[in-house]
Parts: structure tokens; sequence; C-alpha cells
């Protein structure tokens, strides 16, 4: 099914929240990790009829998605996923948060266990701008999608593409979709090694499931 961007006099969503949700199947039960405002909660459940269910650490969040009738608690990706029984959600996702969350690979584990697919999305801190910032500058980078300086970010955990494939091995997932966007947000469409996305990407989505 293709995800429309916008409707009429909609806000556009995000490309990688369209991309996030042309992964999801119609009618799943879907848990969304770190939810934050809900918009990706909203687009699920508006364009693929999905059980949308999420966790928020932040109380502003959770309000927000309450009132728009999400069905999100408050909860922290680190301490809370525990408490879920295992295949209870046919995908869980983490759009953006690995890298904010205190044991990302913990995180990940759990999360291939009480969902049936897992879905993640991160800033690839191997783009060449930021390479070539650290290079020619010494300083922590500043880009458009990390923007804040490195005291005042919530990101403790940096990874590049190259990271999270070999992390992903680790954890025994298996990868069955892989998209890189470039810095415009669009994909990058040639089908190259991992190398060259962890060059060019600027951030990447993966759809994992647990090797059989």
């Amino acid at each position: 099914m293709q995800v429309n961007l916008a409707a009429p006099g909609e806000k556009k969503a995000r490309l990688d929240h369209a991309l996030i949700t042309e992964m999801v199947k119609e009618g799943s039960r879907v848990l969304d990790v770190g939810c934050s405002d809900g918009a990706l909660l909203i687009l699920l459940r508006d364009s693929k009829k999905v059980d949308a269910r999420g966790i928020e650490l932040s109380q502003v969040g959770v309000n927000h998605c309450v009132a728009n009738g999400l069905s999100v608690i408050q909860g922290d990706a680190d301490s809370d996923l525990i408490d879920y029984p295992d295949d209870v959600f046919d995908y869980v996702i983490l759009s953006q948060t690995l890298q904010a969350t205190r044991r990302p690979k913990i995180v990940l584990e759990h999360m291939l266990r009480i969902g049936k697919k897992v879905v993640v999305s991160i800033p690839n801190f191997g783009h060449w701008k930021i390479r070539l910032q650290l290079l020619l500058r010494g300083r922590m980078p500043v880009t458009r999608g990390l923007s804040s300086q490195w005291y005042d970010t919530q990101n403790i955990h940096f990874c590049t593409i190259r990271d999270f494939v070999d992390l992903s091995k680790t954890l025994g997932a298996k990868i069955e979709t892989a998209v890189a966007l470039d810095q415009s947000g669009a994909p990058i469409r040639v089908k190259a090694p991992w190398w060259f996305w962890n060059l060019f990407g600027e951030q990447a989505i993966f759809l994992l499931t647990r090797k059989e």
C-alpha cells in the first residue's frame, strides 16, 4: 500500500515516517517506543488501521498523544520494556531514539523479544559531512539531523549505519529491509555496499526479525 504523504489541508508527514509506515502491514498491533507527539502513530492509525500503542518518557508528549486519541503511556525504554510479554506486538518501532537510550543493546534485545518485527531508524554519525566537520574543525558536529551542541544533546550513544548492522548481527537479528536516506531526506536508490550508505546516508531505517 502506498502511503500518501499528505491529504488536502493536512501537514505533510516526515518522509521517514512515511517509509516506516510502508513497512507495516495493515491492521497490525504496533508499539511505538519513544513516540514523542504521536505523529507516526497517527499516520499508522489513519493509513494502516493499526492497533496503535505508544510509550513516551515526556509527560508533555504523552498528554499530546492522549489528546489526539492515542493509547500512550509514560515510560522509559531503558527500564520498562522488560515488563512486556514475548511476541505481544506485530511491530515494535523505535524512530530516531536509539541513540538517546542508556543501554541501546538491551533496548533492542527487548524489542526483538516483544515484537515479531522491529523497525528502527537512526541518524548516521558516519555521514561524510560529520566526518568532514570532525576533520576540519576538530569539534563535535552540528547538523540538521544532529542539531544540538554536545553539551545540550539528549543523544548519548552515537552510531553509524555500519555500527547498527554489526549490532544486529551480534543480536542474531535478520535485516529484512534497509533504506538509507540522503541529506535531503530522499531514499538512496543505488544498490551499494554498506560502506557507501555509511558515507552518504544521513539516516537509515531497518526492518528486523529474529532469525529462526
